[in-house]
């Protein structure tokens, strides 16, 4: 708690029964009111305060005899920005003979690969990091690095490791002392709190074997943190046990192939997942029961002397659901138009964009118009800003208000370059306002609109002068309904969950010919049995109608990688592509996808992930021999580096992938030939290293 270090117990009585150190409570109390007091009279309300400075923390941890510590922060960019705050802060917590130490392994360890790939990886950087007893360790790393890192903290030589929760999971590095910055972490969705599992996970990392007696566990205080809800996190030793099995479209052809559909459906049945599930439903079931008395009771309220008001919230809640209706179509409308005049815009065409920061002119530098998806534009505005827009920003048609020369290898992202242009553009005569109107949406004309108002007002119950109270219990009735329908189709679909989703994928399997009508495998079910990767169906189903046929390796390896990669986090930045083979063996693909997805709609199935484009010219160069540091600048559009950690993640995917293509008996010989070339190509430089290191 700020400069202070307190025992969340103070005895092991305490402990047992979780009761919270009396002066621990006292003084969060305190600086938690002081907090309080200092938002209050500077009129910024409640806002998060940051915790003590990182180097601060490892300066106290050096001098309570706690290093080597590992101190858990749960964003990469966070871990690599808490190494460079300690080096700023001039903290070093190595001996001279650490440091040569430190230099002779590091030397001995990455001597193989290339200094121009060193150089785009920030090598000397991250260097002076481990010579001062400092580094950052996160899945944006190279693997090579990571391995750098774990073993020179296993030697004592790196005192301090700013590290992720991957940290966490299967890797050797036991430290003194664990520091939680915070108890919250994203997790792909959203902020959520850690859970008692994963807290023990992180903290369990604490005490060396064979070193320490003890290990230590440390929480930063913050005013969000209740050291009670600590003292619940590290005081449970129970875990709840959840699976997370579900059938798959190889799975289902490898069990039928081996025990048949009935005795597979069987095996399902009794899996532990399917116990769990039916385990729910006994409180799903309770859970329909009071929600049904409750209905009861808002019966009883909603009660009109003048007629029957359920019948009458009907007919105000079809009048909402057709008004939001309306809307949407009338919105979709809208869209299609916006989309439609952005297709038509070409390089050079001055447009305006209507509102929000980048309101004002701006110039088309690329029409982004794609075989698949929706245009998105580069634009260039007034104030120097290059970037992608969408049809979103636009609530009527685009239209070209002019024309500008846009130089033929105009590089928006030279600071210059931006200059000149958007200054060109700032000297156009163009009139100021231009732009079509919004159209209304027309919902006061729709008849069935017309008529459900008419039937309202006709009612009885439109004159109660208790109209509204009604309507509000109403209200609360009609959601608590729909959550009770809700809570019975669960109940429902959990009920032999398991052996209903793989009759359907059964169902599916047979339409598209990889089961018979017999139900015995046919041989494209025997290739989908060979194939082991989330999108098995698709990668399955671009095999059988030749998208990958013909391709050269380079090409071959980016149009795979659609069908693997996955962005880290949404983005409305899209990628672009290679023309030619590339862009057309890629809109194959978002075809075939497009198919499949709407027969697991139909059939109820989990749908298989879209494909994402995202990889495809970090592949393709890196495949064509380019350079890391090239290939590392095209993992995003306007948005900095892809991580080298990410990158061999990724390429090592494909490689798997790939060497299940050149294995599999439904690919064609060139195919398979193409498919071991291609593995050739990516496996070199830092692919080359990790593979053997």
């Amino acid at each position: 708690v700020g400069k202070r270090m307190f025992d969340l117990f103070h005895d092991a009585d305490a402990a047992r029964t979780h009761e919270v150190h009396p002066e621990l409570l006292r003084h969060t109390r305190e600086a938690g009111r002081r907090i309080e007091m200092g938002s209050m009279k500077r009129g910024a309300g409640r806002r998060r305060q940051p915790g003590p400075p990182r180097p601060d923390i490892v300066e106290r941890l050096d001098s309570e005899g706690l290093l080597p510590a590992i101190l858990f922060i749960f964003s990469r960019a966070a871990c690599d920005a808490a190494v460079q705050q300690c080096l700023q802060a001039g903290l070093r917590l190595t001996s001279p003979d650490d440091r040569v130490e430190i230099r002779q392994i590091v030397e001995r360890r990455l001597g193989n690969i290339p200094s121009e790939d060193l150089h785009a990886l920030g090598y000397w950087d991250w260097l002076d990091g481990l010579e001062r007893g400092l580094a950052a360790h996160h899945a944006g790393m190279l693997p090579a690095f990571k391995e750098v890192v774990e073993e020179l903290f296993v030697r004592g030589l790196v005192k301090a490791v700013f590290a992720t929760e991957t940290l966490a999971l299967g890797i050797n590095m036991p430290a003194r002392c664990v520091v939680l910055e915070k108890l919250v972490k994203f997790n792909g969705e959203a902020h959520v709190d850690l859970t008692p599992g994963e807290y023990t996970q992180l903290t369990g990392r604490a005490g060396r074997r064979g070193i320490d007696i003890e290990g230590h566990a440390v929480v930063v205080w913050s005013p969000e943190v209740d050291p009670r809800h600590v003292a619940g996190l590290a005081s449970t030793r129970t875990y709840p046990l959840r699976s997370s099995f579900r059938p798959s479209y190889n799975m289902a052809v490898n069990l039928v192939g081996s025990v048949g559909a009935a005795a597979s459906r069987e095996l399902l049945e009794s899996s532990f997942a399917q116990f769990q599930a039916d385990r729910s439903v006994v409180g799903l079931a309770r859970q329909v029961q009071r929600n049904n008395e409750t209905l009861s009771i808002y019966d009883t309220e909603l009660a009109c002397d003048h007629g029957d008001f359920a019948e009458y919230f009907a007919i105000r809640v079809k009048i909402g659901e057709r008004e939001k209706s309306l809307a949407r179509i009338s919105q979709q409308a809208r869209r299609a138009e916006v989309t439609s005049s952005l297709e038509q815009l070409k390089t050079g065409d001055v447009i305006r964009i209507p509102g929000g920061r980048r309101a004002g002119l701006a110039v088309i530098l690329d029409p982004g118009v794609g075989p698949f998806g929706e245009p998105r534009p580069v634009v260039l505005t007034e104030d120097r800003w290059a970037g992608r827009i969408s049809g979103g920003e636009f609530a009527t048609p685009v239209s070209a208000l002019g024309r500008l020369r846009v130089p033929r290898h105009f590089n928006h992202r030279a600071p210059a370059e931006r200059r000149d242009l958007a200054a060109s553009l700032r000297n156009l005569d163009l009139a100021r306002e231009k732009g079509g109107r919004r159209r209304a949406s027309g919902t006061g004309e729709d008849k069935e609109l017309v008529a459900l108002r008419k039937a309202l007002r006709a009612h009885p119950c439109h004159a109660c002068n208790e109209r509204e109270d009604h309507a509000r219990w109403a209200e609360r009735r009609h959601r608590l309904a729909k959550d009770t329908e809700a809570l019975r189709d669960k109940v429902a679909n959990r009920t032999n969950s398991l052996s209903r989703t793989f009759d359907r994928i059964c169902e599916l399997l047979t339409e598209r010919g990889y089961l018979g009508k017999d139900g015995a495998v046919t041989p494209p079910g025997r290739m989908l049995g060979r194939l082991w990767t989330e999108a098995d169906l698709l990668v399955a189903e671009c095999l059988r109608t030749g998208v990958w046929e013909g391709l050269q390796p380079h090409e071959l390896a980016s149009a795979a990688s659609v069908v693997l990669y996955e962005a880290r986090r949404e983005s409305d930045e899209q990628a672009s592509i290679p023309r030619g083979p590339v862009a057309t063996a890629v809109d194959a693909t978002w075809r075939i996808y497009d198919e499949l997805a709407a027969d697991e709609r139909r059939l109820g199935l989990a749908q298989t992930r879209e494909p994402d484009v995202g990889f495809v010219w970090p592949m393709y160069r890196w495949a064509k021999g380019e350079p890391l540091a090239k290939v590392l600048a095209s993992g995003h559009q306007l948005d900095g580096d892809m991580p080298a950690g990410d990158f061999v993640r990724w390429a090592r995917q494909v490689i798997d992938l790939l060497g299940q293509v050149a294995d599999t008996p439904g690919a064609s010989a060139a195919l398979k030939e193409n498919a071991r070339a291609a593995m050739d190509a990516i496996n070199r430089g830092v692919l080359a290293y990790s593979s053997v290191s």
